[in-house]
């Protein structure tokens, strides 16, 4: 999965297919429902908080929320918030939005503007943050492509030739990572061809369903609750409507036409999938960024444009963490007030590199913050060592990290992750929560049906489905993907921090784990069908929960 992580549960072509009707029936409609991620967009108008489920309390509202609103009510409103920086190393964020230009971290060593490294860090006019992914003349890198096509294109020039029996001894490990990102390449290529004709061949099916559809209800404009009150004597007509209604339920379109433009961009997002993320010879940063992206020792490249070509999802993140909670205005973040957002980009279109993951680590740590939230992944890591590095500097600087478990679904302990749960010699990360997604019901799918599991890899779980954030242009919408569950676990870190200063990031992590709410719920094993245990699921069994977290930080501290 590439990062941002949002969730992509099935393949487009057969989430979409589940509306042809025509060749299948409502069962199966039924059958292979998602939990897909969705976007609507509504503007600013007036307290939209009430759309946020996740701030409730399990107990008071019978919602595995995370009891941000009871705590605030019935124990925060007689203490006094401190201020705390809160990094969101993310693909950028639109920083004139109303709910979050009052919070973002300012550089008060940096003039800005004069074009001057004001404070000496290395860093010329970083005034709420950088760009790792900015060139010199302010170009940006938007598309990339994944770790595992940069792995294959730089392997099959240095391996031509070279087998198991031939290849030298100190070259062999990295031969080994090369043939294992070679087989996984030729499989997502092969997956990527047939998505793409398959959703290409579908898009004149669709378009006619929706035109005979609009005919037979004699409408121009067919939302959801035209089809839920449409009727027709044809049983393969009404199964059509159902599946259309079902496809988009999980789409998260209001209406034919919406549902439309979703699928056209889906669309070329898989020929994006093709022509960049899987393209052998596709190299944007070589000519945008001009650094020597192999040395993991570079650290003063970049701009300062934190806004970025797509700052869609470090701007829902963002709002997550610290959307103003004062202003009456769309939502509520989780952190009070004196918590400010800093603003690194360093996640692509594609999957974020090493050397950015590393330097965007060093350099939130460096200029005061204090949480770092990491909302991105990918499956592999040829320059873990960099990583961990930067790790290990945060620790001694007392950060926490905050890293979304992935979108795939997988048992991460068995499968591969990163930036992972776990050093190379397989210790703990003390200072690292990682975390998956978690629903809106205490039922079968408390667990989200695309979040990445692991007795030993995830630390918790998190509201992560339908989280109701900012937006860019000042709007609002949902999203879905442990890229929210994320943030919502940084956040609560950040209130407590915020009220208790004196935590440290390993008192931080073992107060969240210890406070998290266990449930015994049976849940579908994500991706499957099996019900097992919520509980053991992760290592701590439980849901974030800010006001047992708030309670136990308070017996903690005195």
């Amino acid at each position: 999965m590439a990062a941002p992580l949002l969730p992509m549960t099935i393949p487009p072509f057969r989430r979409w297919s589940l509306a042809v009707a025509l060749l299948a029936g409502p069962a199966l409609a039924q059958a292979q429902s998602v939990n897909a991620p969705s976007t609507t967009a509504t503007p600013p108008v007036g307290d939209l908080s009430a759309a946020q489920w996740y701030l409730k309390d399990p107990q008071l509202d019978n919602v595995p929320g995370v009891g941000a609103n009871r705590a605030y009510q019935e124990i925060l409103k007689n203490l006094i918030a401190t201020p705390v920086v809160v990094a969101v190393i993310d693909s950028g964020i639109d920083t004139a939005h109303v709910d979050l230009k009052p919070v973002l971290w300012t550089n008060r060593g940096e003039i800005p503007g004069n074009g001057i490294d004001d404070d000496k860090n290395g860093y010329v006019d970083d005034v709420h943050g950088w760009n790792f992914l900015g060139g010199p003349d302010g170009r940006n890198v938007n598309a990339e492509t994944l770790e595992m096509t940069r792995i294959v294109a730089a392997g099959r020039k240095r391996f031509k030739g070279v087998t198991a029996k031939t290849v030298k001894p100190a070259d062999k490990v990295d031969f080994v990572l090369y043939q294992k990102a070679e087989k996984v390449y030729k499989v997502r290529v092969k997956e990527a061809q047939e998505t793409g004709r398959n959703m290409q061949s579908f898009a004149p099916q669709l378009a006619m369903l929706v035109k005979l559809l609009k005919q037979e209800l004699h409408t121009d404009k067919l939302d959801t609750t035209a089809l839920r009150n449409a009727h027709f004597d044809d049983p393969t007509l009404q199964g059509a409507t159902q599946n259309m209604l079902t496809m988009m339920r999980g789409v998260g379109a209001a209406d034919t036409d919406a549902a439309q433009v979703i699928f056209d961009k889906e669309m070329a997002d898989e020929r994006s999938t093709l022509d960049n993320s899987l393209n052998l010879a596709f190299d944007p940063r070589a000519d945008i960024v001009k650094d020597n992206a192999n040395d993991v020792n570079q650290r003063s490249y970049g701009n300062n444009d934190l806004h970025g070509p797509d700052p869609l999802h470090g701007t829902h993140v963002a709002g997550i963490i610290a959307a103003v909670r004062t202003n009456n205005l769309g939502i509520q973040g989780l952190a009070p007030d004196p918590v400010r957002i800093m603003v690194v980009r360093a996640v692509p279109d594609g999957d974020e590199r090493d050397k950015d993951v590393a330097n965007a680590i060093r350099y939130a740590v460096d200029n005061g913050a204090q949480i770092i939230n990491m909302s991105f992944g990918k499956e592999f890591s040829p320059q873990r060592a960099a990583v961990e590095a930067a790790y290990k500097y945060a620790a001694q600087k007392g950060v926490l990290l905050v890293h979304a478990a992935g979108n795939e679904n997988s048992n991460l302990d068995v499968s591969d992750n990163y930036p992972a749960s776990f050093y190379l010699n397989k210790t703990t990360v003390p200072n690292l929560l990682t975390v998956g997604a978690s629903g809106p019901v205490d039922n079968s799918h408390l667990t989200a049906d695309f979040s990445n599991y692991s007795r030993k890899g995830v630390d918790v779980f998190a509201p992560g489905v339908n989280i109701y954030s900012t937006l860019p242009g000042s709007t609002y919408g949902n999203e879905s993907g442990t890229s929210m569950a994320s943030p919502v676990t940084a956040g609560v870190a950040a209130v407590l921090k915020s009220y208790f200063p004196k935590l440290t990031a390993t008192d931080l992590k073992r107060i969240i784990m210890q406070s998290a709410q266990v449930h015994h719920t049976k849940v579908q094993t994500p991706g499957g069908e099996k019900l097992v245990d919520f509980s053991t699921l992760s290592v701590s069994g439980g849901v974030v929960d800010l006001y047992e977290a708030v309670k136990l930080a308070q017996k903690a501290t005195m």
